[in-house]
């Protein structure tokens, strides 16, 4: 075992000392602490010592899960045992936040290293998406070493703009058009979001988004800022949520989780985890910025289900603060927000995304129905829970609640 003595930056702020096992990826020691302010959110100093498990839980959060599609074939031809050894290869860049680690006297510099400015290796993603190469000659400065969630997944350049390519699991790969569904409803209500198309590659079809997150930025997932407090059992996950964004700054987050909710509801979006939705402070200030545009709906409208399972709408599960989508609804504080009208076109809109040629292997006439009728026959609903609504009549309590640790068996 070899013990890497780095120090742990947020951009070119030194924050801590911290000495890593760099075959297994885990933090051995913290050291000196130089900055507490800016550990990432959720962790803890506790009488002058940094909360080393939840530091390591956040490190290893910054790699691939074991459970991403064709993550065996690709660790086979990295020739490494593990994805937690990948972000030592990489500094643990990302292009999500603007954290690192600078190995001590190496003399690296932020300018010099980061990819929201430099340029990035495809071989990891090329790795990742099945492309078997020289594991000689592979090039680890890439960004696909800290990205997490379960679909296959890859950064690249494209038209000089960072995007991220992200695929659909098995038998419909239809998360990355459920990607531009979910986009153009969001256009109809005004909800603010991150704006996907899809690319087809080989016969598969793969959502792309741009980067939203800048070289100032970072994206702090919700569940960090669910873990900057301790939350009592009497408290639901939602108000403990709303608790801990109030004690840290963040504003209008009651009108951003209504829109995601209803969102959710309209497109019965299954995998809302607390680490699917976040937001964004400037990294040098550490001013919020507030929450960010809502992004990663693909594991929705009936994605992995035959038709008949759809139609049986008990069978789907809902999060983040729910373990049902009608029980979710109760938390929303105005509906005023939403015009119908702006919803009329919904059948036309998710025909043509889901009709077009390249779909046919997937997709058929008599799924893409069920689809539609599902879809507007929850716009319907919701219509009469807004005519009827009050806020006088909003309702929590931690009946129905998700386990607290939701987000742990996922990633973005």
């Amino acid at each position: 075992m070899t013990c890497l003595n780095c120090i742990l930056m947020h951009r070119r702020i030194a924050v801590a000392e911290l000495d890593i096992d760099d075959v297994s990826g885990v933090i051995q020691k913290t050291n000196t602490v130089f900055k507490p302010e800016h550990l990432p959110i959720g962790i803890l100093i506790h009488k002058g010592t940094v909360d080393r498990a939840a530091l390591n839980a956040w490190w290893a959060d910054r790699s691939i899960p074991a459970s991403r599609s064709g993550i065996r074939e690709a660790l086979e031809t990295l020739d490494i045992a593990s994805t937690k050894t990948l972000p030592v290869r990489n500094y643990g860049l990302s292009l999500s936040d603007q954290y690192w680690i600078c190995p001590v006297n190496s003399h690296l510099t932020w300018e010099r290293i980061n990819y929201f400015q430099n340029d990035f290796s495809e071989d990891i993603g090329d790795v990742l998406f099945g492309v078997h190469k020289n594991k000689n000659v592979l090039d680890f400065s890439s960004p696909d070493n800290t990205s997490d969630g379960n679909l296959k997944k890859r950064w690249k350049m494209i038209n000089g703009k960072r995007c991220l390519l992200k695929g659909g699991s098995n038998p419909y790969r239809q998360q990355p058009l459920n990607e531009v569904i979910a986009s153009e409803i969001m256009d109809c209500l005004d909800i603010a979001h991150v704006p996907y198309t899809v690319i087809w590659e080989k016969g598969a079809p793969y959502s792309v988004c741009e980067d939203f997150v800048d070289d100032k930025t970072d994206l702090v997932p919700a569940w960090r800022i669910f873990q900057s407090q301790k939350r009592s059992n009497s408290t639901s996950v939602y108000q403990h949520f709303v608790d801990c964004c109030a004690k840290l700054g963040i504003r209008d987050v009651t009108g951003f989780l209504d829109r995601m909710i209803v969102l959710d509801y309209i497109i019965a979006n299954e995998d809302r985890h607390l680490n699917n939705f976040g937001a964004l402070r400037n990294a040098e200030t550490l001013e919020w910025i507030g929450m960010s545009p809502v992004y990663d709906s693909g594991s929705s409208l009936g994605y992995d289900k035959i038709p008949a399972q759809m139609r049986q709408e008990r069978e789907i599960v809902c999060k983040p603060f729910k373990n049902h989508h009608e029980e979710q609804l109760r938390l929303v504080s105005s509906y005023d927000w939403i015009n119908f009208d702006r919803l009329s076109d919904v059948k036309e809109l998710i025909a043509d995304v889901l009709s077009v040629d390249e779909a046919k292997d997937y997709m058929d006439a008599n799924r893409i129905r069920v689809i539609i009728e599902m879809t507007q026959r929850r716009i319907e609903h919701l219509k009469q829970i807004a005519l009827t609504h009050h806020s006088s009549l909003r309702m929590d309590s931690t009946k129905d609640d998700v386990v607290e640790n939701i987000a742990k068996a996922y990633g973005v």
